[in-house]
């Protein structure tokens, strides 16, 4: 019998909620962009344009947390000094 391929992504799996002119929501993305390389790089480049709180799970693991400040540190030591707009907000809160 041949089972289904699953759904459920096998890695650490990274959402933004972000502030949009019609409200709060959590950003729509594609699953392969759900890695924490990839979400720092798009926080960077300014993708997000008011990122709010990051959260952070692994559904195989079976946990979830959130990883705000984790990742607003990891931003500013890669950053420095140039702080891209979009991201002045975020970091100043955490």
């Amino acid at each position: 019998m041949r089972r289904s391929p699953s759904i459920v992504p096998d890695h650490d799996v990274y959402l933004v909620l972000n502030r949009y002119e019609a409200g709060i929501a959590w950003s729509e993305t594609d699953e392969e962009d759900t890695d924490r390389e990839t979400l720092i790089r798009d926080l960077m480049e300014g993708q997000y344009s008011h990122p709010l709180r990051i959260v952070a799970f692994n559904t195989v693991e079976g946990w979830s947390r959130d990883v705000t400040d984790d990742i607003a540190e990891e931003l500013r030591e890669r950053i420095g000094d140039e702080v891209p707009a979009s991201l002045l907000e975020f970091l100043e809160q955490k």
